[in-house]
C-alpha cells in the first residue's frame, strides 16, 4: 500500500510539473472546463467482503479541463479529470447495506485528426490514479475493503459540431481502457491487521492488464448554449472489474450528469 501511495504522489507531482511547464509556453487559448453533477445506478461486488452483488444509487461529481498544448505543432490537447463517487447499496434480500466512496485523478494527452471541418478524432493515452473504499455494515472482522490503483489507459474520442434548427451543438464520445497498471489487493482471507501491523504484505501489490482488470469508462455528452453560457449533459458508463489474489471485484455505474 505504501508503494502505491508513493507512486501516486510522484505521478501527480510530475504531472503538475509538466502542466506548469507547458502553460508557460502555450498560446493564450481558452480552457474548455466543465463541472458536472449527477446520479445513477450502482452495482458493486467485492468477494473479500461478500459473494453477493449489492445494488443501489450513487452520486458523482466530475471536473474536466481540456486545453491545446505546444506538442506536435499544436495538434495535441491535454485533458484532466477529477472524479468523486459516493454510493449506497443493499444486498438482494435487503438485509445488509454497504457504502462506497472513490476519488480518482487522470491526466491524458490526445493527438487531433481532422477528417472533416466539423469532426475531430482524438487518440492518445492517460495516467489514472484511484483511492477508495467499500464498507459493509454486516461484517464484523473485516468490514471494509480498500481500493487503490494506478493505470495507464488507452483513450479515444470523437467530437462532432452540428446545428439543429440553427442551435449549435457539440457532441462527444470518449472511451478509456486500462492496458497496464499496479493494484493493491489483500490476499483472500487476509486481514488488514496482518498487512499493516504485522507486515505480511507479500503479494498485495499486483501488476494488472486486460487479463485481470478488464475495465472501461465511456462518456457521451452534448454541449448546447443557454444565453451567454453553455450547458453540458452527459451519460457516463463506468465498468471497473478486477480478479486479483482470488478476490473478484466489480463496480458498475450508469450515471446521468449535467
Amino acid at each position: 500500500m505504501k508503494r502505491i501511495v508513493s507512486l501516486l504522489i510522484i505521478t501527480l507531482y510530475l504531472s503538475s510539473s509538466l502542466t506548469a511547464q507547458e502553460d508557460k509556453g502555450e498560446q493564450p487559448w481558452s480552457v474548455n472546463e466543465a463541472t458536472l453533477v449527477g446520479a445513477g445506478g450502482y452495482n458493486i461486488k467485492d468477494s473479500y467482503l461478500s459473494p453477493l452483488k449489492y445494488t443501489g444509487w450513487g452520486l458523482r461529481i466530475l471536473n474536466e479541463r481540456m486545453k491545446m498544448t505546444r506538442l506536435a505543432n499544436y495538434n495535441v490537447s491535454r485533458q484532466q479529470f477529477i472524479n468523486l463517487d459516493l454510493a449506497f447499496t443493499r444486498n438482494p434480500a435487503e438485509t445488509a447495506s454497504s457504502f462506497a466512496g472513490f476519488a480518482d485523478y487522470s491526466l491524458g494527452y490526445h493527438y487531433h485528426f481532422l477528417p472533416d471541418p466539423n469532426l475531430k478524432i482524438l487518440t492518445g493515452a492517460s495516467l489514472k490514479g484511484l483511492f477508495g473504499f467499500i464498507y459493509n455494515t454486516r461484517n464484523g472482522n473485516n468490514p471494509a475493503s480498500a481500493k487503490a490503483y494506478i493505470n495507464l489507459d488507452a483513450s479515444g474520442m470523437a467530437i462532432w459540431h452540428v446545428k439543429v434548427k440553427n442551435v449549435p451543438l457539440t457532441l462527444r464520445y470518449q472511451l478509456n481502457v486500462p492496458v497496464a497498471g499496479v493494484l493493491f489487493s489483500p490476499n483472500y482471507g487476509q486481514s488488514y491487521y496482518e498487512i499493516f501491523t504485522l507486515g505480511n504484505s507479500d503479494g498485495v501489490v499486483r501488476f494488472t492488464s486486460l487479463h485481470n482488470q478488464p475495465s472501461f469508462r465511456q462518456m457521451l455528452s452534448v454541449d448546447f448554449p443557454v444565453g451567454s453560457s453553455k450547458v453540458r449533459m452527459s451519460y457516463v458508463c463506468d465498468i471497473q472489474q478486477s480478479d486479483v489474489n482470488e478476490i473478484q471485484t466489480h463496480i458498475y455505474s450508469h450515471v446521468f450528469m449535467v
